[in-house]
């Protein structure tokens, strides 16, 4: 293991130890929310991120995930189930809902999927909506503290993040990002694409059926359709690709800039900053499709070759 490395681990170690130790340290509770919400929001995109730019399948019904995964552990929580239980299942149910949808819509070509749970997430929103009563209450909030929920989405958002990068270091991850290259040449390589598409969804749905349950932990307010939002889709789908889609910080640094951002647009321009996202959404994608890390690759490049000049121009200044 090279020194490089090392200090890569010591830096990140160090890192979620501050993370770990910052509601012992804080004690305003907007900071501590404000902080929930940017897990929240990584793990999101990064759930996203793992079907959409891994292997390359648009998904515009995100939200049909996270609010079934929310819905399910919710109920079951009022109805006396203990949390852990009731926590999973809505990953479980999320993965169901995806199969539904995924199965037929991957054995067709081209725009059929990203159609598909974008449809699927409206009927759910407008039926959750209009046939389920509103729930505000819920008997286990009786005690609520925030510490606890800020600890869960700390160590979901490590585990998706983990999940992540451990895919694509895998021979699976590896088939994904040949499928999103091409499906006919990873057909012609022997690699599955609708199996390793398939795979992909159960993952991404999973992960973002368990957001959606901690969603149902954290939120004292709930409504039952409030999870279903169109906002839960592509918020997080911008994060993706303003940090940068098919990477593991892409969706970390999305998320952290886009909360920041909109924290400081919501205080300063009230209900602009929807224009303002918009308007940088479309910019990216059409002038940096790689995100803030392109970017910063770019930068990093260019001021390397810029080294490089200066070097070989020195002897060549010390000769004349």
């Amino acid at each position: 293991m090279n020194l490089k490395r090392i200090v890569s681990i010591v830096l990140l170690v160090a890192f979620l130890i501050v993370l770990v130790l910052l509601p012992l340290v804080i004690k305003k509770d907007n900071i501590i929310n404000l902080l929930i919400l940017v897990l929240l929001y990584m793990t999101l995109a990064s759930s996203w991120n793992i079907l959409g730019g891994y292997t390359g399948q648009t998904n515009l019904g995100q939200a049909a995930f996270f609010g079934i995964g929310s819905l399910t552990t919710r109920l079951l929580w009022i109805k006396g189930i203990p949390f852990i239980a009731s926590f999973l299942a809505g990953g479980v149910v999320a993965v169901v809902l995806a199969l539904v949808i995924g199965i037929p819509a991957f054995r067709l070509k081209g725009v059929y999927f990203a159609i598909g749970t974008l449809a699927l997430a409206q009927i759910l929103n407008i039926t959750v909506g209009n046939m389920l009563p509103d729930m505000s209450y819920n008997p286990g909030l009786s005690n609520y503290q925030l510490a606890p929920r800020y600890y869960l989405f700390l160590a979901l958002a490590v585990f998706i993040i983990g999940i992540a990068y451990f895919l694509v270091k895998s021979r699976w991850g590896l088939g994904m990002m040949a499928v999103r290259e091409g499906e006919d040449a990873a057909e012609s390589l022997g690699i599955s694409a609708l199996k390793h598409k398939l795979l992909a969804l159960s993952i991404s749905a999973f992960l973002t059926g368990l957001v959606g349950s901690a969603f149902a932990y954290y939120h004292v307010s709930y409504y039952l359709n409030m999870p279903f939002s169109p906002e839960w889709t592509f918020d997080p789908m911008m994060m993706a690709y303003i940090g940068g889609t098919g990477t593991i910080i892409g969706p970390i640094i999305g998320s952290i800039f886009f909360v920041g951002l909109q924290q400081l647009l919501v205080m300063n321009v009230g209900e602009w900053h929807l224009i303002i996202f918009g308007v940088l959404f479309i910019l990216i994608v059409l002038f940096l499709p790689g995100g803030l890390v392109e970017a910063w690759t770019k930068i990093r490049q260019a001021f390397v070759r810029r080294k490089k000049t200066i070097k070989t121009q020195q002897p060549l200044n010390k000769e004349a």
